[in-house]
């Protein structure tokens, strides 16, 4: 019989007893996260109370989670895992376009909208804003009938689901690229925003000296049957907070150029995105 005999000998009893685990996949991941905590506990020498309360933080981003918020989710984000994920899966080895980290503010089902329709349904001010683009695949060829599902923060930095003053589904769309790949929507210029600061992660945030305030961007989801689905952002290459974004999401080739025309005050983003061969998969979306 396998008994403990000291911190170190725990490990090995650990994954003998998961050595019955029947899905392979599973248990490769299961036995090389439970090393690499154990590491952890012995290398810092983790306290009782530290562990109390890494417990509690575990337990505290579960209860926020709720109809309008998913902390887990956010939690992953400002410790840089879910741009870690996103990049490794999604490199652009083959000329596809960089990923991003999906956030946890997409909602499924945005309303299908025709060409150059504005997605700004709530009175909120702003900035005029058109976005033009197109959908290709690796050989640069146009993509038609791709479907392109964009949301983005308000004026004032709130997704709909947010701020009681916007309907819903504001500032939320899907749109359809034509026989030359493009598309094109109007909207209202996003402000960059605070991630969510009331709940556990915002503890750590503040603890740790970080500021919660992500640069303005939007996002897009691109997809078509016999692609990998292109989850990613376009950020405004005027914010000041590009290089500290709170949950590591921005790269030099996310980097858009938000101009303003001189004629019509509109701002301008024009941006191409190029998908990748692969199965069309989405993500369980993080709020209803």
């Amino acid at each position: 019989m396998a008994l403990i005999t000291s911190p170190e000998s725990i490990l090995d009893i650990a994954l003998a007893a998961m050595q019955g685990t029947q899905d392979q996949r599973l248990k490769t991941l299961v036995a090389s996260l439970t090393q690499h905590l154990h590491q952890f506990v012995l290398e810092n020498q983790l306290t009782d109370s530290e562990f109390e309360r890494a417990l509690q933080f575990i337990v505290g981003i579960g209860q926020a989670t709720g109809k309008n918020t998913n902390e887990v989710v956010l939690a992953a984000d400002i410790l840089g895992i879910s741009s870690l994920v996103a990049t490794i899966n999604n490199l652009d080895q083959d000329g596809g376009s960089y990923a991003a980290l999906l956030g946890p503010f997409w909602r499924k089902n945005a309303p299908l909208c025709a060409w150059g329709e504005s997605i700004s349904r709530t009175d909120l001010g702003g900035q005029a804003m058109e976005v033009h683009g197109f959908v290709l695949d690796e050989s640069k060829k146009p993509i038609d009938s791709a479907i392109v599902d964009v949301w983005h923060s308000s004026p004032v930095g709130f997704y709909e689901n947010q701020d009681e003053l916007q309907e819903d589904m504001n500032l939320r769309g899907r749109f359809e690229t034509n026989e030359n790949g493009a598309f094109f929507f109007r909207t209202i210029r996003p402000a960059g925003y605070p991630v969510p600061t009331n709940g556990p992660c915002g503890e750590l945030l503040r603890a740790q000296s970080r500021h919660p305030n992500r640069p303005a961007h939007i996002h897009f989801m691109i997809s078509k049957l016999g692609y990998k689905v292109l989850i990613t952002q376009v950020f405004d290459s005027t914010d000041s907070n590009l290089e500290s974004d709170p949950v590591f999401g921005v790269s030099r080739q996310l980097v858009g150029k938000y101009l303003t025309d001189s004629k019509s005050g509109i701002c301008q983003l024009n941006h191409s995105f190029v998908l990748q061969a692969g199965e069309m998969e989405f993500p369980a979306p993080p709020i209803p």
